[in-house]
């Protein structure tokens, strides 16, 4: 049975809460730096819609959930001493942020952006060099999830491969990604980077929940 969802929007055209996907939808598709998310129940859409946005990613943990079972076995559970990291891009707009976050707790450890003329891969790439620059300067090897398998390519490549051009619009996003790239060919690391496997354990820590 589909389970009813209220999305709240923090940020769009009317800010407020909208039963349906589509209502919500049409406040925030194409509307830049759109803030909004989805919740199961009225009551926590309206606790949520009240407290903000910032308060709601910095201090809403990120409660873990019981993996399910497939073919009668027990799925492997993230590893939950970890970072997590993810990146959103509006596509409309082509403004993108990204950030790091605890796995266990949802606390954010880095945000970065917004960044204009970008794509979510640009995003993604460069929230795993910071989170692996991050974790060197801590002396942790712990291992860092990621949900973009383009991203992890590039990161072993040691070069992003976007096919957005260099403008005057985008020059820092760009010094970014030529400094993750001298990151990656100067130093090394033992933090094993993982695929987090979004289809058994939901969404990453790190989404920004604007679906």
């Amino acid at each position: 049975m589909k389970v009813k969802k209220y999305y709240v929007v923090w940020n769009g055209r009317i800010p407020g809460i909208y039963e349906t996907w589509n209502d919500c939808k049409a406040q925030v598709d194409g509307f830049e730096n759109a803030k909004y998310k989805s919740f199961e129940s009225l009551s926590e859409a309206h606790q949520q819609y009240k407290a903000g946005y910032e308060n709601y990613w910095k201090n809403h943990p990120v409660i873990p959930k019981t993996p399910p079972k497939l073919d009668s076995e027990e799925v492997t559970p993230p590893i939950w001493e970890s970072i997590a990291v993810d990146a959103a891009c509006n596509m409309a707009t082509r403004v993108m942020e990204y950030r790091g976050v605890d796995t266990r707790s949802g606390k954010e450890i880095f945000h970065v952006g917004p960044f204009q003329n970008a794509t979510n891969n640009m995003g993604e790439f460069l929230a795993l060099v910071h989170g692996l620059a991050y974790l060197k300067q801590k002396g942790s090897n712990i291992p860092i999830y990621s949900d973009s398998i383009t991203a992890i390519a590039w990161v072993r490549q040691k070069k992003h491969k976007s096919t957005i051009k260099p403008t005057a619009e985008n020059a820092r996003l760009f010094d970014l990604l030529t400094r993750a790239e001298n990151w990656l060919k100067t130093n090394t690391f033992t933090n094993p980077i993982l695929k987090w496997n979004t289809p058994v354990w939901g969404e990453i820590p790190a989404d920004f929940g604007r679906k």
